[in-house]
């Protein structure tokens, strides 16, 4: 898709990034209703604010309408037993439904690879759900690779 926009988000945006949030809690709760559910929000909008205010929130438009999201933020990793680096952190990242697989994934990912070169950042990281199998593939298709695997007993 060629008319793809990616930029910081703006307050102004919040009702059509909760929108894409639920659609990706629905997914977690149909995964593991164990875990997680639906709640009246999300995403909260003082969370929200801070993000954006922070220009740690991007989102994608096609024709003026947000069909993707992108929220991160960067941490500084210093120990005796590791390299001291810089990382961006993606804590969530969602396309609308209708809009999956025609590179808005791969939009924001190279919207941000940039705001990471620019801050010097060795790395970024993501976790995600071992269910989502087509994010996993779109994230090992963009170029991620595992770093360390969560595990769980569920008791």
């Amino acid at each position: 898709m060629e008319n793809i926009v990616v930029r910081y988000a703006k307050n102004s945006d919040y009702d059509m990034v909760e929108v894409l949030m639920k659609q990706v809690q629905q997914m977690h709760v149909e995964w593991r209703p164990d875990i997680y559910k639906m709640g009246a929000t999300v995403l909260s909008k003082g969370i929200y604010e801070k993000a954006v205010a922070e220009k740690n929130f991007l989102v994608a438009e096609v024709e003026e309408m947000v069909v993707g999201l992108l929220f991160f933020y960067v941490y500084h990793r210093e120990n005796d037993s590791s390299v001291t680096r810089d990382v961006l952190f993606v804590d969530s990242m969602a396309v609308h439904e209708d809009y999956r697989g025609q590179g808005i994934g791969h939009a924001l990912f190279d919207y941000v690879k940039v705001v990471a070169k620019e801050k010097q950042i060795a790395a970024i990281e993501l976790s995600v759900n071992a269910k989502n199998v087509d994010a996993m593939a779109m994230y090992r298709k963009y170029g991620f690779g595992e770093k360390s695997i969560t595990m769980e007993m569920v008791l």
